[in-house]
């Protein structure tokens, strides 16, 4: 038989992955961004896929995935064994909306239209629900990419990223729709009116609420606190002369607690001077203090008295650690709360330590309160804020303000305490997110930047905001992840109703033919 000719789309395959495996680059919720690409990627992934057999499809994208995953690692400076491990399988998993959409969209029939372009967002919700519930967090999210829209991203407090991620991979997938009926306007009507319809609702309803709900509550002067540079340079040459040691004695560790010290001091005095100049609520970052397992009573009374004297409260960052024989391990990655009776409100240990990077004992994972007189207060440990149930423990408690300590790198420097700032659309508190090595950010419970104070920009390690006593009931907060797991109901749905179908046409074509006969006629028994 003669082979057919590529037809004019097939022919062109291969450019739209191309296309699609640039514009990814600049999505993958990394340093480099841009917004618009992450809507546009998608919709070139898809018309690759569609026109290709589903199992070319599915491994160009799976390769291109890949890639975009290593650029993001790459850029992140997070290249090791087990981060080329988590490389794959994500790009594995956020790969599989596209084959799902190849094999049973063509198989629902041409009037259920626009039912074919619910299968790719539905896809991508649920691969990013199954993705979040890693140790890894809700860390590749379409939504994340959408930083600066601020309408949109009022859409969080009702879905959680969910909702986003959806609008965002529907828009592919209609748009492929489409570009399949050649623009037809007959054809596309139905599908290209109803997205239009809820996206154009989508920005209107989260553009109302920025203009005319705006918080209007009081506002109490917080101030976040991180050590100055010179100072952290001559602790971590401390710790790079510590641990070139192979044999250590007591002897050793008097310059590395000289250096802790003198790390602490400049906390304590940089906290007094913001509370002379008028902050209540002080918030140190994560492993800012550093101490001795024997010596951390010392440091938390420390604490204690300033805060008894400059009546404020302080939330102290500090890493516990023990000398060993050759090493000094670090036992606790924690936040202490000191209110302004010298009191200890509460302890709190970093419940999800970055695998792979942090050996520090696991926290229960039950989020802190406490009502004071600028609202409720609550705190989690820089990557905690990627985990949406965690997160979620302060929405439902009716949280007011979330303090997170937090302590970055470079080459998560933005994007990180971006990501984090969706936590407070999503939950209706404010959240002020004091940073260590990267961007320190204060936001509303609408997103709105209050402060901000960039590690590596500026001199002076101090943010300053005024932020809201009062926060919001959000309907997130309230039902949690109800759209990823209707998502995840109409996906199985869907998928059951094609399977159904497909038995049905089985069936019918190995049923045998039976010619109809008229009432005398005498009917064909085929025997003789």
């Amino acid at each position: 038989m003669k082979k057919q000719p590529a037809s004019h789309q097939e022919r062109y395959g291969y450019l739209w992955l191309a296309l699609g495996l640039i514009l990814s680059l600049f999505a993958t919720n990394g340093r480099w961004d841009i917004p618009i690409a992450a809507w546009l990627y998608p919709l070139f992934f898809l018309r690759f896929t569609r026109i290709s057999r589903p199992f070319i499809g599915f491994c160009g994208i799976w390769l291109s995935s890949i890639v975009a995953m290593f650029f993001f690692f790459y850029q992140s400076q997070l290249l090791n064994p087990l981060i080329t491990i988590a490389c794959l399988f994500f790009s594995t998993v956020l790969s599989l909306p596209y084959l799902l959409d190849r094999l049973l969209a063509p198989r629902i029939s041409v009037a259920s239209g626009l039912l074919t372009t619910l299968i790719f967002p539905l896809g991508r919700v649920v691969c990013e629900y199954l993705v979040s519930s890693t140790p890894f967090g809700s860390l590749f999210s379409l939504a994340y990419t959408q930083y600066d829209n601020l309408p949109l991203l009022q859409l969080l407090s009702i879905t959680g990223i969910y909702g986003v991620s959806f609008l965002m991979a529907w828009f592919a997938s209609v748009g492929n729709g489409i570009w399949e009926q050649h623009f037809a306007w007959p054809r596309i009507r139905k599908a290209a009116l109803l997205y239009g319809t809820l996206l154009a609702l989508t920005l209107i309803g989260g553009s109302i609420r920025l203009a005319f709900f705006p918080p209007l509550a009081q506002t109490v002067r917080v101030a976040g606190i991180s050590v100055g540079t010179t100072t952290r340079q001559t602790l971590l040459q401390q710790r790079r002369n510590f641990t070139t040691k192979e044999q250590l004695t007591n002897a050793d560790l008097s310059p590395l607690r000289a250096a802790f010290a003198l790390n602490n001091e400049d906390l304590f005095t940089r906290s007094q001077r913001e509370a002379r100049a008028g902050a209540k609520i002080i918030v140190w970052p994560e492993a800012a203090a550093l101490t001795m397992v024997e010596d951390e009573a010392k440091l938390v009374e420390r604490g204690k008295t300033l805060a008894r004297q400059e009546q404020i409260y302080l939330e102290m960052g500090l890493v516990v650690v023990q000398y060993k024989a050759s090493s000094l391990p670090a036992l606790h990655d924690r936040s202490i709360l000191l209110d302004p009776q010298g009191n200890v409100v509460w302890t709190y240990d970093k419940a999800h330590p970055i695998p792979g990077m942090e050996s520090f004992a696991a926290g229960d994972g039950v989020v802190p309160t406490v009502d004071t007189p600028y609202g409720r207060l609550a705190n989690v440990i820089c990557f905690d804020g990627d985990f949406l149930d965690l997160m979620r423990q302060g929405g439902s408690k009716q949280v007011d303000m979330m303090l997170v300590p937090s302590n970055d790198w470079q080459g998560i420097d933005p994007m990180h305490t971006q990501h984090i700032a969706f936590r407070a659309i999503e939950n209706g508190y404010s959240l002020v997110r004091q940073t260590s090595n990267g961007l320190a950010l204060t936001v509303d419970y609408q997103g709105h930047i209050l402060a901000a104070s960039d590690y590596f920009t500026t001199n002076e390690q101090t943010m300053i905001a005024f932020v809201p006593k009062k926060g919001v009931t959000t309907i997130y907060a309230l039902v949690g992840d109800l759209f990823a797991w209707l998502c995840i109901a109409s996906l199985l749905s869907l998928t059951g109703f094609v399977i159904l179908r497909s038995i049905q046409s089985r069936r019918k074509v190995s049923a045998p033919a039976t010619t109809p006969t008229n009432a005398g006629d005498k009917v064909e028994t085929g025997i003789l």
